[in-house]
Protein backbone atom coordinates (compact mmCIF):
# COMPACT_ATOMS: atom_id res chain seq x y z
CA UNK A 1 0.00 0.00 0.00
CA UNK A 2 1.26 3.27 -0.75
CA UNK A 3 1.46 6.41 1.99
CA UNK A 4 -1.48 8.25 0.67
CA UNK A 5 -3.59 5.10 1.54
CA UNK A 6 -1.71 4.46 4.96
CA UNK A 7 -3.17 8.23 6.11
CA UNK A 8 -6.20 7.60 4.99
CA UNK A 9 -6.49 4.20 6.72
CA UNK A 10 -5.07 5.91 9.63
CA UNK A 11 -7.63 8.87 9.80
CA UNK A 12 -10.27 6.91 9.73
CA UNK A 13 -8.93 3.72 11.68
CA UNK A 14 -8.10 6.75 14.58
CA UNK A 15 -11.93 8.60 13.86
CA UNK A 16 -13.19 5.12 14.39
CA UNK A 17 -11.56 4.50 17.58
CA UNK A 18 -12.62 7.51 18.86
CA UNK A 19 -15.91 6.65 18.42
CA UNK A 20 -15.78 3.21 20.02
CA UNK A 21 -14.09 4.83 22.87
CA UNK A 22 -16.14 7.95 23.81
CA UNK A 23 -14.72 10.39 26.21
CA UNK A 24 -12.80 13.67 25.89
CA UNK A 25 -9.64 13.53 24.28
CA UNK A 26 -6.23 16.13 23.63
CA UNK A 27 -5.11 16.50 20.27
CA UNK A 28 -6.75 17.08 17.06
CA UNK A 29 -7.41 15.53 13.86
CA UNK A 30 -3.48 15.18 13.30
CA UNK A 31 -2.98 13.21 16.87
CA UNK A 32 -6.21 11.01 15.05
CA UNK A 33 -4.37 9.95 12.52
CA UNK A 34 -0.98 9.21 13.85
CA UNK A 35 -2.56 6.80 16.13
CA UNK A 36 -4.53 5.41 13.50
CA UNK A 37 -1.32 4.88 11.40
CA UNK A 38 0.59 3.59 14.03
CA UNK A 39 -2.45 1.41 15.32
CA UNK A 40 -2.36 -0.15 11.86
CA UNK A 41 1.24 -1.40 12.12
CA UNK A 42 0.54 -2.34 15.78
CA UNK A 43 -2.41 -4.40 14.33
CA UNK A 44 -0.32 -5.92 11.68
CA UNK A 45 2.19 -6.70 14.16
CA UNK A 46 0.26 -8.19 16.37
CA UNK A 47 -1.55 -10.21 14.17
CA UNK A 48 1.10 -11.76 12.89
CA UNK A 49 2.90 -12.82 16.30
CA UNK A 50 -0.71 -13.95 17.55
CA UNK A 51 -2.25 -15.52 14.94
CA UNK A 52 0.40 -15.85 12.29
CA UNK A 53 -1.66 -13.87 9.55
CA UNK A 54 -0.38 -11.45 7.30
CA UNK A 55 -3.38 -8.87 8.14
CA UNK A 56 -2.44 -6.01 6.78
CA UNK A 57 -3.04 -7.57 2.87
CA UNK A 58 -4.32 -3.80 0.71
CA UNK A 59 -6.68 -1.01 1.41
CA UNK A 60 -10.05 -3.06 0.79
CA UNK A 61 -9.27 -5.83 2.72
CA UNK A 62 -11.68 -6.59 5.81
CA UNK A 63 -8.82 -7.81 8.14
CA UNK A 64 -6.86 -4.73 7.36
CA UNK A 65 -9.08 -2.23 8.70
CA UNK A 66 -10.21 -4.67 12.23
CA UNK A 67 -6.29 -5.02 12.74
CA UNK A 68 -5.74 -0.92 12.14
CA UNK A 69 -8.75 -0.15 14.25
CA UNK A 70 -7.77 -2.54 16.85
CA UNK A 71 -4.20 -1.52 17.30
CA UNK A 72 -6.21 2.47 17.06
CA UNK A 73 -7.99 1.31 20.15
CA UNK A 74 -5.07 0.38 21.76
CA UNK A 75 -3.13 2.91 20.78
CA UNK A 76 -5.91 5.36 21.90
CA UNK A 77 -6.39 3.89 25.86
CA UNK A 78 -2.49 3.84 26.35
CA UNK A 79 -2.71 7.89 24.92
CA UNK A 80 -5.03 8.42 27.08
CA UNK A 81 -3.75 6.84 30.16
CA UNK A 82 -0.53 8.86 30.08
CA UNK A 83 -1.85 12.19 29.01
CA UNK A 84 -4.70 11.89 31.52
CA UNK A 85 -1.88 11.04 34.39
CA UNK A 86 0.04 14.15 33.58
CA UNK A 87 -3.28 16.20 33.50
CA UNK A 88 -4.20 15.16 36.68
CA UNK A 89 -0.15 15.07 38.15
CA UNK A 90 -0.20 19.31 37.36
CA UNK A 91 -3.83 19.67 38.97
CA UNK A 92 -2.04 18.63 42.21
CA UNK A 93 0.99 20.03 41.46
Amino acid sequence: MGILAWIIIGLLAGAIAKALMPGKDPGGIIITMLIGIAGGLLGGWLGKVAFGVDSIDGFFELSTWIAAIAGSVILLALYRLVTGSRRHSHRHA
